[in-house]
Formats: C-alpha cells, sequence, structure tokens
C-alpha cells in the first residue's frame, strides 16, 4: 500500500474506533500509526487495541506503529458544597489543604506539591483558563488568591500553573503503572510523556525504558520552552501538543511556537507531531471548516512528520471520514508548486559526519539525476531518519530487517518502510533494493534508484556507501 504524500497521519483510537474492522478502514483511509490515549484505556483495553491493530499490520502487509500516551499529572480543584460557585473579579479565593466541601471563598486543593511551589505573582488557570486567578500570598499551607478573570468555578476542575516550575517529575504514580504494562507488551513502538516541565523528566523515564520504545516529548508548558534545546537533545521525538500549551501561554503565540518547535526538531534531526483540534469540527460534523484546512496545511507546509487526529477519530461520528480528509489536504498541499521552494528554503545545513553527508548527496544526486527513489538500508532506523531529514522530492523507501525499527519509523515523513532480509552482500544489496522498489511500484524495468547503506553490511549507524542501480528489464534485479 503505497501512500501518494510524505507526511503521516497519526490517529488516535477510542469509543468511535476500537473495533478491528474500523482500524483496518482508519489505516486504509491513510493512518500510518495509532495512538492509545493512557488517560481512557485501562491495561486490558490497552492490549485489545494492540493486538487488533497487529492483526491489521498482518492482513495489510506494512508496519504500523503504535504510540501510548501516558496521562502525566492532572492536577484539579476539590468538590463545591452545591457542585459550583459564582466568583467576582477582584475578590478573594484561597485555596486550601481542607478536604472538606468548598464555598465562594475557598476550596479543597489535593496536591502539595503545588502548595511548595507557588509564589506570590503566580497565575493559577482553572477549567483551560475560563478563571483566572493570581496567587497573593502562599505559606505552604493555603493559597490565597484575587480573582483576575472569569466568574464561576465548579467541582474537580482542572488546574493549570504557567509560571510555575513543580518539584515532582513527569511520572504519576498511575504513569508508572501504565509505562510498566506498556514495555511487558514489547509491542508499543512509541511513549508520548505529558507535561514534560525539564530534561530531567526524560532521563528519568528513559532509565526505565532503556530504549525499548522510542521516548515522545510532549510540549504543553512554557517551561519546557525555556528549555526545548535539551529537551530534544535526549527525546527522541517532539509532539505539539497545542492543546494544554494555548491554555498555559498566550494563545496568539501557539502558531509561532509551533513553527520555532517543528523547525528546531528539522534541525537536529527529530521527528516533530503537531496535535490537537486539526479537524475538530469533523466529531461532529462530515466535512471540516476551512479554517481546520488551512490550520492542517500550515503544519504540512512546516515539514511536520505528522498529523495527528484526537477526538476526531477516537470519539467522533466521522473517524474514517476525518483520516481520509486529512489524507487528502495533505497530498493536495504537497502537489502544490510552492510547496518545495518552502520545504527547500527551511532546509538545515547537515552534521559535519560522514553519515549526514552521505545522505546529502543521496538527496542530491536522486534530484539532479530525477531517479525513481532512494533506498536506504537502516537496521536501528537512524539512516532512515537522516534520508528524511534532507526532505527530498523523490521517495524514500527504508529496508529493515527489524520490524520494530520499520513501525518506529512509521511517524518519520517520507519513509515507505519495508521489513526484509539483511542483504547477504553487495550484489544481493543492490538486487534486493532494486526487486523491492520494483515490487512496491516506485520504479519500473529500466529506472534507476540510488542505495545508500554501511559497508560492513548490517552495521547499526555506519552509512558509509552509496551505490546507483538501474532496475532490470525482469524487476527482480539490479544493474
Amino acid at each position: 500500500m503505497q501512500r501518494l504524500r510524505k507526511v503521516k497521519i497519526l490517529a488516535t483510537l477510542g469509543p468511535a474506533s476500537s473495533e478491528e474492522e474500523t482500524i483496518q478502514k482508519l489505516h486504509e483511509a491513510g493512518a500510518d500509526l495509532f495512538r492509545i490515549n493512557m488517560s481512557h484505556a485501562s491495561h486490558d483495553v490497552m492490549r485489545t487495541l494492540i493486538k487488533r491493530i497487529r492483526n491489521v499490520e498482518k492482513r495489510c502487509g506494512r508496519p504500523i506503529g503504535i504510540l501510548a500516551d501516558l496521562q502525566g499529572p492532572k492536577l484539579r480543584v476539590g468538590k463545591f458544597a452545591d457542585g459550583a460557585v459564582e466568583l467576582l473579579p477582584g475578590q478573594t479565593f484561597t485555596l486550601d489543604k481542607n478536604d472538606t466541601p468548598g464555598d465562594a471563598m475557598r476550596v479543597y486543593l489535593p496536591h502539595p506539591e503545588i502548595f511548595d511551589a507557588v509564589e506570590p505573582g503566580h497565575r493559577l488557570l482553572i477549567d483551560d483558563g475560563r478563571l483566572q486567578l493570581k496567587a497573593e500570598t502562599s505559606d505552604g499551607e493555603t493559597i490565597v488568591c484575587s480573582v483576575v478573570s472569569g466568574t464561576k468555578i465548579s467541582d474537580r476542575k482542572g488546574v493549570s500553573l504557567p509560571d510555575t516550575t513543580l518539584g515532582v517529575g513527569a511520572l504519576t504514580e498511575k504513569d508508572h503503572k501504565d509505562l510498566d504494562a506498556v514495555l511487558e507488551t514489547d509491542d508499543v513502538d512509541w511513549v508520548a510523556l505529558s507535561f514534560i516541565q525539564r530534561p530531567e523528566d526524560l532521563a528519568e523515564v528513559r532509565k526505565v525504558a532503556r530504549s525499548r520504545v522510542g521516548l515522545m516529548a510532549k510540549i504543553e508548558k512554557p517551561q519546557a520552552i525555556e528549555r526545548i534545546d535539551e529537551i530534544i537533545e535526549l527525546s527522541d521525538a517532539l509532539m505539539v501538543a497545542r492543546g494544554d500549551l494555548g491554555v498555559e501561554m498566550p494563545i496568539e503565540s501557539v502558531p509561532g511556537l509551533q513553527k520555532q518547535l517543528t523547525r528546531a526538531c528539522r534541525k537536529a534531526g527529530k521527528p516533530v507531531v503537531v496535535a490537537t483540534q486539526m479537524l475538530e469540527s469533523m466529531i461532529s460534523a462530515p466535512v471540516p471548516t476551512r479554517a481546520e484546512v488551512s490550520d492542517v496545511a500550515t503544519a504540512v507546509y512546516e515539514g511536520a512528520d505528522a498529523v495527528m487526529l484526537s477526538a476526531e477519530s477516537a470519539a467522533g461520528d466521522y473517524p474514517i471520514e476525518a483520516v481520509t480528509t486529512m489524507a487528502a489536504i495533505a497530498r493536495k498541499v504537497e502537489q502544490d508548486p510552492n510547496y518545495t521552494g518552502i520545504i527547500h528554503a527551511q532546509r538545515s545545513e547537515p552534521e559535519a559526519t560522514g553519515a549526514d553527508a552521505i545522505s546529502l548527496a543521496a538527496r542530491q544526486i536522486a534530484e539532479t539525476l530525477k531517479l525513481s527513489a532512494i533506498v536506504c538500508y537502516t537496521s536501528s532506523g537512524t539512516t532512515g531518519m537522516r534520508a528524511s531529514r534532507e526532505r527530498p522530492q523523490v521517495p524514500i523507501i527504508a529496508l529493515s530487517p527489524v520490524i520494530q525499527t520499520a513501525r518506529r519509523l512509521s511517524v518519520i515523513w517520507g519513509l515507505h518502510c519495508v521489513v526484509t532480509e539483511d542483504a547477504r552482500d553487495l550484489d544481493d544489496m543492490v538486487d534486493r533494493a532494486c526487486r523491492i522498489a520494483f515490487r512496491e511500484e516506485f520504479a519500473k524495468p529500466g529506472d534507476r534508484v540510488i542505495i545508500s547503506a554501511g559497508v560492513p553490511l548490517g552495521t547499526p549507524g555506519a552509512t558509509n556507501m552509496l551505490r546507483i542501480a538501474y532496475i532490470g528489464s525482469d524487476g527482480m534485479t539490479g544493474i
């Protein structure tokens, strides 16, 4: 199944899309990998979804990636005696450690770490910013606030702290249990970490994961933006989670941050996913708004590796139509005559390594000679990611003997992943590359492809060779 686009689609599974037949239809419509939201999925549900995805993978013959999205710390106020209260701008309102029901003057906040970290002047945003409080005093037991804007607060509403760095890590007790369950399956390719504040949050998880899954840092907090270079270096991928990011930072700054993060990841050679509310109206409507189409198109023009659907595919009325629409938008953008120029203008200089120089040369040769495809052998996935970083105009076929590598690469821009045995020698390497390029319908007899690999063959991270080959007349050999 050949995709006629380079950007990948990440679709969230949920009540509207948990059946195996629906998962297959989503994959056929364009979903390249699937997200399991651990905020809502039990361990049994997760294992069931993984099994169904792998069944679809066997039938379709294409590696499919799976992302488990950990919930992260969910900060919420307690309950009110009357369920909700009305507040007035300028009035005083207190958050405390008293677990009795709240009233118009105070409410319980069951998070000791907030009391330890909040300082006078810090903002506390309740219910996605609908109520904004400003801390006036904080003594470790109570936080006395003034109401800045908003008039209502009700039971169990979420709390965001844009000015406060909490002293706890990104993993809660639930996250630890979920991560253990994910690793036990040995069948999940990516783990997304919510509410990352600092590089140490990633280091904590990496000690547990030990490279068994790729780590995707979700950028949702201003504290993460301040240390983004370190976070990119320690992560395997980034997700621009625009929902919470737009709550904790001025909403008008989110488009610029999206561009900044996308370009920083491209420069570092790390994949980046743009997420949240991309086709939000398709939760209940069969077609998106024009603004949503432009939003998806912007992410594609920026060169994002993948775009994500959340509730649209998990709980909406039109999950398959949402994936179909997103795929159609991506294809149309990539056919735009301006697209190539925009992508080229954003290209970064390669690192001063042999492998990066080889990847750059492969792109330049392929585009200059108008070759049919770039074929790269990759055991660890690094060679495939380097080829993608160049954003070539020609297709990239990533050949790997490791099914886990092929699945993990399903989020990477432009990579058509094929699982195959490692080449025995140079002749077999050329024949195998040409045969697969022909079989996957990227080239026909007489066409040329360029092959990148590492010699000795099978050596991870040792890309050091390029070879141009003609597809033989039978499509089975290379010359």
